[in-house]
């Protein structure tokens, strides 16, 4: 129930609000049959629930109801003896409460052990010593009943009495200590040794030290609890630690996985010696292989990842990276992914070469497995062994073999990750060159992708060094682009020429028989045939040119270009010299031909008509700084780039080890009351935060701000007025995919408020999941009311409503506030390369443009103000942003905790010749729903009718 804050084990759901009639209440119960008086007694509970008191049927219930033996009955009388008022308005108990106690102690004696355990269980609920004074001679009976049922809701109820109100039962411990020595069965046993963990913690101590070397044969419901002991006195107690860390050793081998969890987690926390770091890895390791759930799989491999961050873990794992692999064999591509990039953090000199053992297998296992997932795994194997390559050179040679093979596969962005990484490797490791070059010319005629061609030539155009690589780079060209000129041989085709061969097949061709649809035989020959219509299979390069794409023609004239001007420093020969240079100008001049011949589907651009003749111009007049371009610059932009790559990854794990916890000896004292910082996981409050982050239901959410009060209150809306009769504030938590309203009502007046309900609506793509129950509250009472909304999208909503309460015979109604749920708390910034950028830029079909509107002059300032309001990542380098030339363009990107993804293109320039002119552009954002864009938009449009200065004066 949401009404209140005690412990409830059934919610009732109320279908109907149709209106009673008390006297039809009271003759159901005392003349209806048993059928009857089930009903009844159903809706007397629901009226209960509603706030409605109902004082004249108790002693109905008492006389007509309570007597039977009905099952549904003792269960339905349980409920309502839980909810029914049992006090006078003064606060003393109601004498009629006497009768029930007389009930619940025949219950207790009943000989049915499913009645005598029920009786118990709703026992612990009840907050009236009174009532349980006299029971305590029959609960003490039940703890030796012959059933296990009733025995262990014995030491529950007598867990909650003693705790509740320790007078009742003074020698508790005693008692339960007593029944543990004797019981046999487990779930007895936990409930016993429970209620000792909790009250009396030097008991359950002796007892587990009495049996330390069977707590292995025990069940894992006792042995969660031994953990659970073993953590809290340990860590009260240091010096108990060597006492009890042999036990947790000995859970590491339970055979239930949760134990294992949590003794890998406590020893961790016990002690940091490295075998008891490896201890807990490898156990963590091993759920994660035998376990088949993907969530229990990502959540372990969290750990494992909260682990390598401690510097003296991180040692002991660099140990277990062959083992962290075997995880690879699991198919969901989220838990290869984080399990790839641990393996690459706990990567060292000594077992690099066997992680590319590995790494290699996977690859020839992709080869034969088509799955919907492949070809990203396939991507994410190729990332991987380049990171490995660049962190260590020496297994490059090893590597570039494997990789190239995916230079011919039909997966478009293996093949390009394949490329990016030999033309970084190319650059870095001349050693190497010679081994890509080789390899990549034997590749380039199985090429599949446009892309993929246009980038292999113009690797093999700037790093070919040798007359025999050139030449070598001309044949394949040749091979790949077929007969040049290429307009001559294809109208050649156009006209039906054959070859040879062609007419060889037809003078041979055989007539055949053919049966017609009456039983005859007719004659059928090859020439009485239509031919069918084949498509021309055209080698790669040729094949390109006739679709329309010339872009690639433009890339191979650079090629050739550069080949034949660095042939020519190379070979003395000028016959030689000029030989080469015709054949590059012929085949230039082709591609122009072919693309003015209209044989394409579409004509070259003018673009690409420019750039050819600007190579064919390079080749005729050799002007020697547009040989040094040619020759020199462009390699020397590629290295620019690089380095300025590695300083951006250098600069983040320096930002990485600077956010790393160290405790120096003049640290001030951390107090979790005043500080939201995030806390180390593997630190003491690891069963306080877990539970914490399980109530809150999100992953993403830090544990510290899940349990700060500062981030608590921080998120708090204000409902209604200080001077309203009923005041109230609601605390918005924002799940992953709902949102938990936790609104506070405080009745302000003198009187009782009657059918006090919450009355909640929603706008937007949010949806209320249930109407929250009316409470009564009394004078200057106050309760809290829970509300869930469900969120199925990311964007904009608004949540609003009314109290109403009746207040004497008048009915009130109270406005509340609206509560806007802003999309930024949904979304995260996020990073991608700029070919997933673009990528994802044409596949998403919903735009939004939205106009700059602010009074910032500087450039600088509105692209962070705009980082600032919309939680993006810049992916523009920093460097590309540098400097004032009146214009600027970024790509930015963020992501949604629903996985939905947020482009974001900034185009903006101001006047350079009046400084104080403001900042004019645009924005234009896409995103694969209509919502997101809209609602990205609308943000953007709000912040920039807000104080702009302020938000920029943070930074």
């Amino acid at each position: 129930m949401s009404l209140t804050e005690g412990p409830c084990y059934t919610i009732i759901n109320s279908q109907d609000s149709e209106p009673y009639n008390e006297m039809q209440l009271k003759q159901d119960l005392e003349k209806g049959d048993t059928g009857v008086k089930i009903e009844t007694l159903k809706k007397v509970i629901q009226l209960l629930l509603n706030g409605e008191r109902l004082p004249g049927l108790l002693m109905t219930i008492m006389r007509f109801v309570l007597p039977l033996q009905n099952h549904t009955i003792k269960k339905l009388l349980l409920i309502y003896w839980e909810i029914v008022p049992k006090t006078s308005p003064d606060g003393k108990l109601l004498q009629e409460m006497i009768l029930v106690c007389d009930a619940y102690r025949k219950d207790l004696q009943h000989p049915n052990e499913f009645l005598r355990g029920s009786t118990l269980r709703f026992l612990c609920k009840l907050k009236e010593p009174e009532l349980l004074e006299p029971l305590m001679p029959a609960i003490r009976a039940c703890l030796e009943h012959r059933h296990s049922y009733v025995r262990r809701n014995a030491v529950l109820a007598i867990f909650t009495i003693y705790k509740n109100f320790e007078w009742l039962v003074p020698d508790g411990p005693e008692l339960i200590a007593n029944f543990l020595d004797t019981q046999q069965d487990m779930s007895c046993k936990r409930n016993a040794f429970l209620m000792l963990l909790h009250a009396d913690q030097e008991r359950a101590l002796n007892y587990l030290a009495s049996c330390l070397d069977q707590v292995n044969n025990f069940g894992d419901i006792l042995q969660l609890v031994i953990v659970e002991l073993i953590y809290k006195v340990c860590h009260a107690n240091p010096a108990e630690r060597s006492r009890f860390i042999r036990c947790i050793y000995n859970l590491l081998n339970s055979s239930s996985n949760a134990v294992r969890y949590e003794a890998a987690g406590t020893l961790i926390t016990l002690s940091t010696a490295p075998t008891a770091i490896k201890a807990a890895a490898s156990c963590y390791i091993e759920l994660i292989i035998k376990e088949s759930d993907n969530n229990v799989k990502l959540i372990v491999l969290d750990r494992l990842i909260a682990m390598k961050e401690n510097e003296n873990m991180e040692r002991v794992m660099q140990d277990l990276v062959m083992d962290i692999l075997r995880v690879l064999a699991a198919p969901d591509i989220e838990v290869r992914r984080k399990t790839l990039n641990l393996a690459m953090d706990l990567v060292s000199s000594r077992n690099i070469e066997e992680l590319v053992l590995v790494l290699k297998k996977e690859v020839s296992k992709t080869h034969n497995i088509e799955h919907e997932d492949t070809g990203k795994y396939r991507q994410l194997l190729v990332r991987t062994l380049h990171t490995c390559c660049i962190k260590f050179p020496d297994v490059a040679a090893t590597v570039i073999p494997v990789l190239v093979e995916f230079l011919s596969d039909t997966n478009e962005l293996a093949a390009t990750d394949v490329l990016i990484f030999i033309r970084e490797a190319i650059q870095k490791f001349n050693h190497l060159r010679a081994l890509i070059i080789e390899k990549l010319i034997e590749s380039f005629p199985a090429m599949k992708s446009v892309k993929v061609h246009r980038a292999a030539l113009w690797i093999l155009g700037e790093y070919a060094q040798s007359g025999k690589d050139i030449l070598q780079v001309f044949d394949v060209v040749s091979q790949t682009l077929g007969d040049v000129p290429i307009v001559e041989a294809e109208q050649k085709k156009l006209l039906g020429e054959q070859t040879e061969e062609e007419e060889k097949k037809n003078v041979g061709s055989v007539p055949s028989n053919k049966v017609t649809s009456d039983g005859t035989y007719a004659t059928q020959s090859a020439f009485s045939v239509a031919p069918a219509p084949l498509k021309e299979k055209r080698p790669p390069l040729r094949q390109y040119f006739m679709d329309g794409d010339f872009f690639v023609g433009t890339t191979l004239a650079a090629t050739l270009t550069k080949l034949v001007l660095r042939y020519i420093d190379l070979e003395p020969n000028e016959q030689k010299h000029n030989r080469l240079c015709t054949s590059a100008m012929l085949t230039m001049s082709s591609i122009l031909h072919l693309g003015k011949s209209g044989f394409p589907t579409k004509p070259i651009t003018n673009d690409d008509i420019d750039r050819i003749f600007l190579c064919l111009k390079t080749l005729s007049e050799r002007t020697p700084g547009i040989v040094e371009i040619f020759k020199d610059s462009c390699r020397e932009a590629l290295a620019s780039m690089l380095t300025a790559q590695n300083e951006e990854e250098n600069q983040v794990h320096r930002e990485k080890q600077k956010a790393a916890a160290k405790v120096q000896a003049d640290d001030p004292v951390m107090f979790a009351q005043l500080t939201s910082g995030r806390n180390d996981q593997l630190g003491e409050n690891v069963f306080e935060s877990s539970l914490n982050q399980a109530l809150a239901g999100t992953k993403s959410t830090a544990l510290s701000d899940v349990a700060s009060p500062i981030s608590k209150l921080n998120k708090v809306t204000q409902l209604t007025g200080f001077s309203d009769p009923v005041y109230s504030e609601a605390y918005v938590h924002v799940n992953q995919y709902d949102i938990v309203l936790d609104v506070l009502i405080v009745n302000q007046t003198s009187d009782t408020l009657q059918n006090c309900t919450l009355e909640l609506a929603t706008l937007g793509d949010l949806k209320l999941v249930e109407r929250p129950h009316p409470v009564v509250l009394a004078p200057h009472d106050f309760c809290n009311i829970k509300a869930n909304v469900k969120v199925s999208s990311t964007e904009n909503g608004i949540i609003f409503g009314n109290i109403v309460y009746d207040a004497g015979t008048v009915s009130n109604c109270v406005v509340l506030n609206t509560i806007h749920i802003d999309i930024m708390d949904y979304i995260m910034p996020a990073s991608c390369n700029d070919t997933e950028f673009r990528r994802m830029w044409q596949e998403f079909e919903w735009e939004n443009k939205v106009a700059v509107n602010t009074t910032l002059t500087d450039l600088h300032e509105y692209l962070k103000h705009l980082l600032h309001s919309t939680n993006m990542k810049c992916l523009t380098p920093e460097k590309a942003l540098s400097g004032q030339c009146g214009f600027m363009a970024a790509n930015m990107y963020a992501r949604s905790i629903f996985g939905e993804d947020a482009l974001a293109n900034l185009s903006i320039e101001k006047s350079v010749e009046n400084p104080n002119a403001p900042v004019i552009g645009h924005i234009r954002i896409r995103a694969k729903s209509q919502g997101m864009a809209l609602s990205l938009g609308d943000k953007i449009n709000l912040t920039q009718k807000g104080p702009q200065n302020k938000i920029i004066s943070a930074f």
